[in-house]
């Protein structure tokens, strides 16, 4: 089947299974200055096209689907051009573009990968999306997974072998995790979002690819003894002595007009203490308003949060 132009541009690979199963959207790139999740993803449909060739008993059950997520901005090697796309998802957003109402193009980027998506479900007959949403970090530190409340979506998270973060989905709003469920796809759906590591640390890339593969085992795609130990062991040396699961307790949400400037030297998972000095703004110091461990301090031009505070939670 001849592939639009829609899909020539956005399109990073698919594969179909010869039994049914899931179908596998695999989201890169939804920040643009974020190229770990849509390299890892070409590397996945190169294995996908090899593995039956070195492996006479493999048989994928299901579809896979690639998407590359903000083209413009990725092009760009920039998070966004004027909004967070993973703060855009909802169906409101997706009603005034298709009325030709909105003029921020990160709509019309996600009304693009919403109609494509839609469109696979249909083709492939699914009863049964599974979206996973690859990022990484401005800073450095550990890995992790946020999933949503949904019981498969936690059994993933857990399944990939990083520290799980509990909260999220009630801490933001317009993200691949609120929108991607029953409601809005048509069929069952369940949403998780994996961060691979650092933007530029080429190591973000395999652990992308370790993650990906486990999840095709997770869900039922791929066989266990299709899968190397080396993937589990990447993720699990990554992850040692990181606690299993963390809970959002706060959330820095920041502007443009904050003058926003995270100090120096903190990473992913550091521990912090109530009234450490965390970052500045227009207003002066800002300091830790409770003690835990930071997540993701802002180390880059664009973003809406200049940092999370989380705190070793139970287990899930």
């Amino acid at each position: 089947m001849e592939k639009s132009t829609l899909e020539m541009e956005r399109i990073i690979g698919r594969y179909g299974g010869s039994e049914k199963g899931p179908l596998l959207v695999i989201l890169g790139a939804v920040h643009g200055n974020e190229p770990a999740g849509v390299k890892a993803t070409e590397v996945i449909f190169k294995l996908l096209d090899i593995e039956p060739y070195v492996n006479a008993h493999f048989n994928y059950k299901g579809n896979v689907l690639g998407i590359l997520g903000n083209k413009k901005a990725y092009e760009k090697k920039q998070r966004f051009i004027e909004r967070d796309l993973n703060r855009c998802w909802t169906m409101e957003n997706i009603t005034l573009c298709q009325n030709g109402v909105s003029d921020i193009p990160e709509k019309y980027e996600m009304l693009e990968i919403y109609e494509l998506i839609k469109k696979e479900v249909i083709d492939t007959q699914t009863s049964h999306l599974i979206v996973l949403d690859m990022h990484t970090t401005s800073s450095d530190g550990g890995i992790f997974t946020i999933p949503s409340d949904e019981a498969l979506s936690l059994k993933i998270a857990k399944e990939l072998h990083a520290p799980v973060i509990t909260g999220m989905i009630g801490g933001l709003g317009g993200t691949s995790l609120h929108f991607f469920n029953e409601e809005n796809i048509g069929v069952k759906t369940t949403a998780v979002v994996f961060e691979s590591g650092q933007h530029d640390d080429p190591l973000s890339v395999n652990r992308a690819i370790a993650a990906i593969i486990n999840c095709m085992r997770t869900i039922g795609s791929i066989e266990s003894n299709d899968v190397h130990n080396k993937h589990d062991e990447l993720l699990i040396a990554f992850s040692k002595n990181l606690p299993k699961v963390n809970n959002l307790i706060y959330s820095h949400a920041i502007e443009e007009s904050d003058q926003f400037v995270m100090k120096k030297g903190y990473s992913n998972f550091q521990k912090i203490k109530k009234g450490d000095y965390l970052a500045d703004d227009k207003n002066g110091k800002l300091k830790a308003p409770y003690s835990g461990r930071i997540l993701m301090p802002l180390y880059q031009k664009k973003g809406e949060d200049g940092y999370f505070i989380i705190q070793d939670g139970q287990k899930i």
